[in-house]
C-alpha cells in the first residue's frame, strides 16, 4: 500500500516530537483513563516489537527489546504528542512455548477483555515474521479480534531477512488470509527495524487509523 508523501511527512512530524513511556497495566484496573485514541501492536514473542516500536518512534530504548521470550506480560502504554494526541499501546508477546499454562492463561483473559472493552481502541497491528509467515498462534490472536470487532491490520518484520521472491511470497499469503478475516484490513506492511524498510509507511498507517 502506497500513502501520498504528505501523508508520510505528517506522520514523520509527529512521531519526531514527544514520545514518552506513560504505565504498564497488569491488570485491567491499571489501565489509563480512556481519554484519547490507541493503537495497540501484537505478536509472537520475538517477532521484533520491540525493535518495531523503537524504529516507529526513532529512539533507541522506548520498548525494551530482550531475547527472552514472554518477558513482557503487561500492557505498556506510550502517550505521544503535547498536548497528548494517542498512545501506543505494546501488547505482551505470545507463543512462547516454556510458559507456564496460568501465565498463558493469565495472558489471554488480559489481552480478550481489554479488546473487548476498549472503546478508544482503534485498531490493532498484528505483527507477523516474515520469515516464518502467519502460524496457528497468530490465528489465535486474529480470531480474539475478528471476535471483539477489532479493526486489525497485518504488519510482516525482518523483511530484510529472506530474498525479495520469498518477500513476495509470503506476502502475497498473508494477504489471502487478511481478505478472509472480518476485521482485518486487506493491505498488508512490509517491514525492517533493521533497514528502515516501510517504517514511513507504518507511521502514516497509525496516524490513518486514529484519524
Amino acid at each position: 500500500m502506497s500513502f501520498e508523501p504528505e501523508a508520510i511527512e505528517a506522520a514523520r512530524k509527529i512521531f519526531s516530537g514527544p514520545v514518552a513511556f506513560l504505565k504498564s497495566a497488569p491488570a485491567l484496573e491499571f489501565l489509563p483513563n480512556a481519554d484519547v485514541p490507541e493503537v495497540a501492536f501484537a505478536g509472537r514473542s520475538n517477532v521484533g516489537k520491540s525493535s518495531l516500536l523503537n524504529a516507529l518512534t526513532n529512539r533507541n530504548s522506548l520498548a525494551r527489546t530482550s531475547n527472552t521470550p514472554g518477558r513482557t506480560q503487561e500492557l505498556n502504554f506510550f502517550d505521544v504528542g503535547t498536548p497528548l494526541t494517542f498512545r501506543l499501546v505494546d501488547m505482551p508477546g505470545y507463543g512462547f512455548a516454556k510458559a507456564p499454562k496460568d501465565m498463558v492463561r493469565k495472558w489471554r483473559f488480559l489481552v480478550n477483555d481489554f479488546l473487548r472493552g476498549r472503546d478508544v481502541l482503534k485498531r490493532a497491528l498484528v505483527l507477523i515474521d516474515s520469515r516464518h509467515g502467519i502460524k496457528d498462534v497468530d490465528r489465535e490472536i486474529l480470531e480474539m479480534l475478528d471476535k471483539a470487532a477489532v479493526s486489525y491490520r497485518m504488519v510482516l518484520t525482518k523483511a530484510d531477512k529472506i530474498k525479495a521472491s520469498d518477500l513476495a511470497e509470503v506476502t502475497e499469503a498473508t494477504a489471502v488470509e487478511a481478505r478472509k478475516r472480518p476485521a482485518a484490513h486487506p493491505d498488508i506492511l512490509v517491514t525492517s527495524s533493521d533497514t528502515g524498510m516501510g517504517i514511513p509507511e507504518l507511521r502514516a498507517a497509525v496516524i490513518e487509523a486514529i484519524s
